[in-house]
């Protein structure tokens, strides 16, 4: 795996992971009681941009280390979901 590879890898995870980590431990302004003029019961009543970059950077670390472990050691390769068999014989030769 090359660094781009290995930074494109990174950020992809981080941004999944980034959007799992979003919603969680949300509280809107209806369940606070503290409705803003203007804004939607359903708004966050308050948000830490900071405490929720450091929560997704931890979990991406972590999914980082053992998807990037996967790729190279070759414990799974794209030939494991070839279930059609449509890439054809394995080659013989060592690469």
């Amino acid at each position: 795996m090359s660094i781009v590879s290995a930074i494109v890898l990174f950020a992809v995870i981080w941004w999944m992971t980034f959007f799992i980590v979003l919603p969680l431990r949300n509280v809107t302004q209806g369940e606070d009681n503290n409705v803003e003029p203007g804004t939607h019961s359903s708004a966050p009543a308050s948000f830490s941009f900071k405490k929720k970059a450091r929560t997704t950077t931890l979990w991406a670390i972590l999914a980082y280390i053992i998807i990037a472990g996967i790729i190279l050691t070759g414990a799974i390769e794209v030939r494991d979901f070839d279930w059609f068999n449509r890439m054809g014989a394995p080659s013989l030769r060592p690469e």
